[in-house]
This record gives structure tokens, sequence and C-alpha cells, in this order.
């Protein structure tokens, strides 16, 4: 089978409906790197072109392109295989779930198919707790909880490789050190002079109101049949996941999470704490066309020893699909595909998380951030998801006023770098 003939089946099999089991998913894993296989040969084939002719044939030029396109939306295609098949169902540790919260669950399911509230009343009586306010709705269930953070995991990119906090309050405070104590090295009878204290400064991280309004057909609530929890959990997962990723990377703070992209940016020769710091690829909305992957080794080695090890490079699918066409010195493709099926992508050796938040490469734009976000970047969760079920506003619908509070910024600005498109 030649290549065209391997870029027609991939474009044909991910054009086809998503399949579920293990083979196929192995199938279709096989045929991505099947695919990656032709895209190398073929991305060779036109630089050869290029250095011989100073320009490519423009069907080796089509052709590498659709192959590029195809890996990139096989891969989608994998990924959301993979959520599938890994979706647990909702219960407890060990499959068993407690009465408090089988007791809860049930209350709760009254509310949502019926708007019965007598029941979700009864047991805040029992704890001695409130669970509602006139307007604020009702705490869902701990496992529906539970499954709404485990898919917003999954869906939001940069929650997946970011720190994670819950808490009860409104607002997270961190204290940080901005100047430790004095110390030095004495001798074994020599005095011991009083070292200063260190100096702490405190960041602060409000968390904000974030809603989906997911609707329902009073039919489909009235089906036995249907996991309202589960339905719940996953229209809200695809609501929230959107507005929330954009946020961790574009938001400004105002009445929403801080990304990181909107933190003031110097370069990194001058970096002082409080700002992000980039280097540049030296040409302006593109990669130095002679030595493409210094910008990157560049970048690696910007961040601190201790930092490297987890670190994730952060780009969307139109980046990446640049960055896949790049060698290094010895002919080698920097990018490379997952070794294993729920594997990550990577490039240079260290994994990539894809957001589609991220801007494209243009002038100046800062198109590819590298960083350890486990250290870099937090994510606050306040304690609690909120159900208002609506029956009266969209009728024949039954809308489900969801609210969840989440906060986030940038907890340690040497952590993270960006690349630059620019000379500047």
């Amino acid at each position: 089978m030649n290549q065209m003939d391997n870029v027609s089946n991939l474009e044909t099999k991910v054009a086809a409906t998503g399949v579920q089991s293990t083979a196929e998913i192995n199938s279709a894993m096989d045929d991505f790197l099947c695919a990656f296989d032709d895209f190398k040969q073929a991305n060779d084939d036109r630089l050869g072109e290029i250095e011989k002719r100073m320009s490519a044939d423009a069907l080796t030029t089509d052709k590498v392109d659709r192959i590029n396109a195809a890996l990139d939306t096989q891969k989608q295609n994998l990924d959301r295989l993979m959520l599938k098949a890994n979706r647990p169902h909702l219960a407890g540790k060990n499959g068993v779930v407690k009465t408090s919260s089988t007791e809860h669950k049930s209350a709760f399911d009254a509310y949502v198919r019926k708007g019965n509230t007598g029941p979700l009343l009864a047991l805040e009586s029992k704890s001695l707790s409130v669970g509602s306010d006139p307007d604020g709705g009702y705490l869902v269930p701990e496992q529906t909880e539970t499954e709404i953070g485990r898919l917003l995991a999954d869906a939001s990119p940069i929650r997946a490789i970011s720190d994670v906090r819950q808490i009860s309050a409104s607002i997270y405070k961190k204290p940080f050190t901005t100047a430790g104590p004095a110390t030095g090295w004495v001798g074994e009878t020599a005095a011991r002079p009083e070292t200063a204290g260190p100096t702490l400064a405190e960041l602060q991280f409000p968390t904000m109101e974030l809603y989906a309004m997911p609707a329902a057909t009073q039919t489909l609530l009235d089906d036995s049949v249907v996991d309202t929890d589960q339905w719940i959990a996953q229209e809200v997962q695809s609501a929230f996941a959107d507005q929330e990723s954009a946020a961790f990377v574009n938001g400004d703070g105002v009445n929403q999470p801080k990304g990181f992209l909107d933190y003031t940016t110097v370069d990194d020769s001058t970096w002082s704490w409080g700002n992000i710091g980039y280097t540049l690829t030296g040409a302006a909305g593109a990669f130095d066309a002679t030595d493409p992957s210094d910008a990157l080794v560049d970048t690696i080695y910007a961040l601190k020893a201790g930092y490297r090890q987890n670190a994730h490079w952060v780009m969307n699918r139109t980046t990446q699909a640049e960055i896949r066409k790049l060698k290094d010195a010895d002919g080698n493709y920097l990018w490379q595909p997952a070794a294993s099926i729920d594997g990550q992508a990577t490039l240079m050796n260290f994994p990539i998380a894809e957001s589609e938040d991220m801007p494209d490469i243009a002038a100046d734009s800062f198109a590819v951030t590298f960083g350890n976000f486990k250290r870099g970047y937090l994510i606050v969760d306040r304690l609690g998801v909120r159900i208002l079920r609506d029956p009266y506003s969209s009728k024949p619908y039954v809308l489900f006023y969801t609210t969840k509070r989440i906060g986030g910024g940038v907890q340690n600005f040497e952590a993270i770098k960006l690349l630059k498109f620019g000379t500047s």
C-alpha cells in the first residue's frame, strides 16, 4: 500500500463514527503511527526538493499538509475513544457507595426528575446543615461532584497538568518568601551572629462563579433508565471545560481566573518575580530559517533544572503541526508521537499539552509555553457544585442552572517560560 492509500484510509477512518472496543482502538493507534511514518517520508521529500530546487513541488507540499491534518484529527479521535473507554461508573471506594451518599443521591434524583425537594430538606434537617439558599439551588451528591471534577481534568488540558487545590472558603491565600533569613559558614567555635528573619508576601486566588445551564425534556427525566447523575456530569463538563480552559490561558482575572498569558512578560535575561520570562525565535511570526530548533533549546534551558523534570510544552494544534516538520542537526524529527495509546506526544522528550486556547504563530505572539505547571500554575476549586431546577423559563424544557466556583493564577513565576515569535 502506498503513502496516498494510507492517507486515504486514515482520512476515511477519521470521518467514521467512533469505535470503542480495545481491538479497534489498537487498530486506530496503529494507523496513526503508520501515518506518522508516511508523514516523515513525505516531509523528507519536501525538504529534499527545497534543498535541490529552492522550492517544493506543490503536490508534495499538499501531501504533507493532508497527512499533517489527518494526524491531528486522528489523535483527537483517539483521545475521545480513550475517554469513553476509561470512563468508570459512578460509585464510592471499591464500587461501594456509603449509605449517607446513597440517601443523598436518591433525594437528589427525586429533585432532578420531579422537582421534589422534600427528601433533600429532610437530609438537611438530619445533618443540621443547610445545603441550599433561596436562590442558590442544592448541592449535588459527592459522587456527581467527583465525576464532574474527573471529567474536567480529562477535558481541560491546563487543569490536567496544573496544581489543583480544593478549599471551603471563597479565597485561597498563599504566603511566599521574598527574602530568606541570613545564612553563612562559621568555624566550630566562632560566634553565631543573629540572623535576619525571612520577608513574606502573599498571593491571593479568589474563586469566581462559573455556570452552565443544560436542558432536558421531562420525558427524558421520566425515563428511569437514564442516569441523571451521569447526564448532568457530562453536560456540565463540556460547558465548564471550554470556559475554564480559555480562562486559565487568557483570563484577565476579572470575574474569572487569571491566565498565565495575561501576566507581564519580560525578556528572560531581565526576569524578576511577578513577571513571566520569554525567549525569542529570532524571526517575526516564524522560527529562524537556519536553525529553527535553537529557540526551543533556549526555552528549555531558560527553565531551572529543578523545574524541567516535570515540565510540559503547551501549544495549540496549528502550532504543533508546524513544529512537527522540524528536525535537529542530525536529521531526527523533534516531535514524536505517543509511545502508547493513552500517552502524550513529545517535543524534545518533553510531553505536549494541546490547548486550542493558545494563540497561533504570528508576529510577536506567545504561541508556545514551556514550564512545570504543577509548581507554576494553581487552580482553586471551592467545594460544592450547586444545581437549581427551573421548569418554567423555557417550556417544555427543564433547565438546570449549575454553578461552581473556580479560581486560578500563577503561583511560581520561575516555573513557566514563554517562546515569543519575534526579534525583541
